[in-house]
Order: C-alpha cells, then sequence, then structure tokens
C-alpha cells in the first residue's frame, strides 16, 4: 500500500486535508455536527462576522468541535489596509499567527483583488504570521505570493460559491508544477467528485464552505467531501492508467479458443 507524506503547512501537521468554512449553515448545532462529521484538519471563521468576545452559551465559539485548529479569515476586506487590521485583530483575539488573506476586488464575481492580496501578504509575514492567501489561478501571482513569504498558495477553482467545480485544471497545474509550497483549491467545489477531481491533481488539500452548508443535507454531504478527498488523494498517489485511443481487452488474450470453421 502507497504511504502517503503528511499534510504540513509552515511545519506543522494537520489530520486531515480537507478545510471546512463554517458560514452559511442554517443552524450552529448544524454546523457542529458537519464538523464533527467531516474531522477536517481545519475551519476557516471569518474575523469580520463573528463576535469574537460573546463566550455565551449559544455563541459560535461553543458549537465548534474541541481541538479543531482554527483558520481566521479576512472575508469581507477590500483593501489590504482592512485585511491587515483584521489579521492583527484575529491574532490578538484568537491567539494564532495562522490567517487566510481573502481581499476581494469585485462584490458581484467575488475574485480576489491580487495586488491587495500580495501587498498584505508582504506586510503580514514580516510581522510574523502564517499566510494562507486566496488568489486567482494566475500562475505568476501565484510565486509572487511565495516568494513574498505566503505558506501556501490557495488557488480558486470557480467563483466563491458557484459550486461549480474546477471550470479550468490547467492553471492549477502549472501552479503545482512550480510551487514548493502547499497548494490549495480554494472556491467552487461543489460536490463530491469535485473534490476528488481537485485532490487527483495533486493539490495539497481542498478548502470549501457553500457546498456543505447548503447541501441539502449538510452532516451527510461532509462525510462524502471527508471520503472524496481522501479518495481523489489515494487515486493520485496511485497514478492513473495511460488514455488511449483505441480500446484495450482487459483479459489476456493467451489460450483464447478460436471461433468454430476459422
Amino acid at each position: 500500500m502507497i504511504q502517503d507524506s503528511p499534510f504540513i503547512i509552515a511545519g506543522k501537521t494537520y489530520k486531515s486535508r480537507l478545510i471546512l468554512g463554517t458560514g452559511k449553515y442554517k443552524t450552529f448545532e448544524l454546523m457542529k455536527q458537519a464538523l464533527i462529521t467531516a474531522d477536517p484538519g481545519m475551519v476557516t471563521v471569518a474575523v469580520r462576522r463573528v463576535n469574537l468576545s460573546d463566550q455565551s452559551s449559544q455563541s459560535f465559539w461553543k458549537f465548534l468541535p474541541e481541538g479543531l485548529p482554527i483558520l481566521p479569515n479576512t472575508a469581507g476586506c477590500y483593501t489590504a489596509e482592512d485585511a491587515i487590521r483584521t489579521a492583527r485583530l484575529a491574532r490578538e483575539a484568537l491567539n494564532t499567527p495562522l490567517i487566510k488573506v481573502e481581499v476581494i476586488g469585485d462584490p458581484k464575481t467575488l475574485y480576489p483583488d491580487v495586488q491587495a492580496t500580495l501587498e498584505a501578504t508582504k506586510v503580514l509575514v514580516k510581522e510574523g504570521f502564517v499566510v494562507l492567501p486566496y488568489t486567482s489561478d494566475d500562475p505568476i501571482m501565484a510565486k509572487r505570493l511565495e516568494e513574498a513569504g505566503a505558506a501556501t498558495i490557495m488557488p480558486l477553482a470557480a467563483p466563491i460559491g458557484s459550486g461549480q467545480g474546477i471550470l479550468n485544471p490547467l492553471p492549477v497545474q502549472f501552479i503545482l508544477e512550480q510551487a514548493k509550497v502547499p497548494v490549495i483549491v480554494d472556491a467552487g467545489v461543489g460536490t463530491a467528485s469535485d473534490a476528488a477531481v481537485a485532490m487527483e491533481l495533486g493539490v495539497a488539500g481542498v478548502l470549501m464552505n457553500t457546498a456543505v452548508a447548503e447541501a441539502r443535507d449538510p452532516v451527510a454531504m461532509a462525510l462524502a467531501m471527508k471520503l472524496a478527498v481522501e479518495a481523489g488523494r489515494l487515486s493520485y498517489l496511485a497514478g492513473r492508467m495511460t488514455k488511449k485511443y483505441t480500446a484495450s481487452a482487459s483479459s489476456p488474450a493467451a489460450g483464447v479458443i478460436s471461433p468454430v470453421g476459422r
């Protein structure tokens, strides 16, 4: 059996290559059950959309399963300055150097402002943050983010929340060929097959939120995504067969009895 390498980001090992978001669930209890079922490597939390100081019995924080690493993100930021400020707030409140940098450039497509993302990454890396930037699938920008000290490269597969899967795998493959840090597909996954396809490309992990939170049965979809990420990773390690133009019999030809009369 093939032995996989651990999933490591900035020197820390995570138990799963699946990263789940915590937004859009109908209830906190439903979110909790989905997270328990998926058992992800970490969970993302939008710092600007939760009350960091609320520790009441019904607060968001009370429904996070114990022991899950938290990846705060700067969702909702439209400038590098806002993202930097939000990251500092997250580190102070949550006592973690991890930050998913997300700087949106367009409110309709939710595509990232890659220049602002690069700017914020440079500042935050100098301040000791472990930066995981959400970016486009542009290999040039991916290279610049890595040179700036990003701990991962996180290209979108499709627009955030669209559920369209990997629309163009080629740029992701280009990024994989050059990257020396983990590449994590972020945004656009809609179903389990999308997650498996992403992993079969060779990415280190997949981050998703809407695909689980807005599924008809989020808990069942959480399990499906967990298994899909594991299956896709194993399939990648196993190595697919070579595609052929013509058919190729799966049974050996030796010893086949010739038809009568021939």
